[in-house]
């Protein structure tokens, strides 16, 4: 009776995974006014799979346990029912906070957040847990009754900003005309621009450079493909027009 009861919940947790993900594809994939977006629509079937995996192992493993102690003592059975009821506070704890992450829309899977002390992309939201993967691929299980202080870095628009560095011998009017006219062309050419890009101005006089500042908005997660795409293509720029961008040099003087 123990094998088939845990046959069928592994049958049952399969079958329920896979209409789940074809509820989510559905979401995904649908044009009507009521349907979800990808990423809730992927955050609630996490959250869909997780709620079945528990609920199914709850009801197996309460069965397998009342077939071994069928003849188990009442008094046996309402310390451990004690037992048990202690050690699901915490469980309980961190469900419901679970759904209210979920339902205030606080972050969803594939957002890039900060919980606490811990930055990452968000892989997963579990009933009990959320898992973050930061950039050096380290997995980051955060139980979710314990989630003080939530930083989402995907809601809204995402800043655009960089700086370059040109010598102080280089033409200020010209580097920043030249600037202007790569964000022009780029601004055009990448859809995830949501504020063009353009040149706010010089920011800086440093030790061995002026500071000419670009700035602008793209999509949530696009930001940092469009700053790397920007400094290439204004430095092969400057490097066709003769504009310095200074670097250590050394100058040997000889008093002969």
């Amino acid at each position: 009776m123990i094998v088939i009861i845990f046959i069928l919940m592994m049958i049952a947790i399969r079958i329920a995974n896979k209409f789940i993900d074809r509820m989510v594809k559905n979401q995904i994939e649908s044009n009507h006014k009521f349907s979800m977006d990808e990423k809730k629509a992927k955050t609630i079937g996490i959250l869909l799979k997780s709620l079945v995996k528990y609920s199914v192992y709850f009801l197996g493993i309460t069965s397998m346990l009342s077939i071994v102690f069928g003849a188990i003592s009442w008094a046996f059975a309402s310390v451990g029912g004690v037992a048990v009821g202690l050690g699901a506070q915490s469980f309980i704890k961190d469900m419901i906070n679970g759904i209210f992450i979920l339902f205030e829309e606080q972050y969803s899977v594939g957002d890039y957040v900060t919980i606490d002390n811990s930055k990452g992309i968000v892989k997963a939201i579990g009933l009990r847990t959320t898992e973050l993967r930061d950039f050096n691929g380290d997995i980051y299980i955060i139980p979710n009754g314990s989630i003080q202080v939530i930083v989402n870095h995907s809601k809204g628009d995402m800043r655009v900003l960089v700086d370059i560095g040109i010598a102080y011998e280089a033409d200020i009017e010209l580097a920043i005309s030249v600037i202007n006219e790569v964000c022009s062309k780029y601004n055009q050419e990448n859809p995830n621009i949501t504020t063009p890009i353009e040149v706010l101005g010089v920011t800086a006089l440093n030790d061995s450079n002026v500071n000419i500042r670009v700035i602008g908005e793209t999509k949530p997660m696009k930001q940092w493909e469009a700053e790397r795409e920007l400094m290439k293509r204004i430095k092969l720029e400057f490097d066709k027009r003769g504009i310095e961008i200074p670097y250590n040099k050394v100058q040997v003087i000889n008093d002969n």
